[in-house]
């Protein structure tokens, strides 16, 4: 699955997801481009899933069209506490499937 995080996601969480192609919003030159300029600029460089923290997404954008792209919206940015959940953000993402929109809450 080809992941992309987030400039608020911490670049360790590549770690917790082996297998996967994992990039970020930063390395890829898009770290000043806003949700909905992100979201398309996702799905055009063929995206799987966007993994972010902005619990606001899901009311800014339309999401009623289908999508290819899916969302995983975390809990926290803080890496400790992430790193410590990596075997269920994996979990997570290996079921997400295209165009859905999940969040995952503090266990």
């Amino acid at each position: 699955m080809k992941v992309l995080l987030d400039v608020c996601t911490p670049v360790q969480i590549r770690n917790g997801l082996p297998g996967h192609e994992v990039h970020t919003a930063v390395k890829m030159g898009w770290g000043e481009l806003e949700n909905g300029e992100l979201l398309r600029a996702s799905e055009s460089a063929a995206f799987d899933l966007l993994i972010i923290c902005d619990k606001n997404l899901r009311h800014q954008q339309n999401f009623v069209q289908p999508r290819r792209l899916a969302i995983l919206e975390r809990w926290t940015n803080h890496r400790p506490t992430l790193e410590k959940y990596f075997a269920l953000i994996r979990q997570t993402v290996e079921t997400m499937q295209p165009g859905e929109y999940r969040s995952l809450s503090a266990p």
